[in-house]
């Protein structure tokens, strides 16, 4: 683990992206639809600032059934957000103002994400902090046989889930409030 005391902030964020039930999206041609971010103080662990936006996809720029669905994106959101490349500039001029920083989510699935698209659109990542995939950290801070979905990892630790499941900036404020667990400073009972 790193030592996340040398980090002034934390960066918790959750994307969500196209998707199908049906396999006619490939996982490697899945494309950002919304960025949602928390910038989190590391002392007290309180949310200082949030990001979000909806992004416009170019492969796929029809949302599935199954992605308005699961995510409750209507296309008309889609439809009027900003290009990732726009989307992208703006999430890096947001995180301008946060220096030494730690981008943390629940998985490497964000991570992985973001360079798939990155690369696609033939642009650097717009995050330049290191990342730590907090699902392991939680459950390896708590000694856990294996890891857990965040909405389990909440039920775990007797938090709600507040907002809406799938939702990149409801998602994000979920996961920070796992932070003192992930970190170790609290138990599960």
């Amino acid at each position: 683990m790193k030592n996340l005391k040398q980090f002034d902030y934390y960066l918790v964020l959750d994307l969500e992206a196209t998707c199908c039930d049906k396999g006619s999206i490939a996982r490697n041609q899945m494309e950002i639809i919304e960025i949602g971010a928390v910038m989190v103080e590391p002392t007290t662990l309180t949310i200082v600032d949030e990001f979000q936006t909806f992004v416009k996809p170019v492969r796929y720029p029809i949302l599935t059934e199954f992605c308005t669905s699961l995510t409750s994106i209507a296309q008309t959101e889609v439809d009027r957000a900003p290009s990732y490349p726009e989307a992208s500039v703006m999430l890096k001029n947001w995180l301008s103002g946060y220096p030494n920083g730690v981008f943390g989510s629940w998985g490497e699935y964000d991570r992985q994400q973001f360079n798939k698209d990155s690369n696609f659109h033939q642009l650097p990542s717009p995050i330049a902090y290191p990342h730590i995939n907090l699902k392991k950290m939680f459950s390896e801070t708590q000694g856990l046989p294996k890891k857990y979905g965040m909405e389990t990892a909440l039920e775990l630790a007797a938090l709600p889930l507040t907002g809406t499941h799938h939702r990149g900036i409801d998602d994000a404020r979920n996961i920070a409030k796992l932070l003192p667990y992930i970190l170790g400073q609290k138990k599960l009972k």
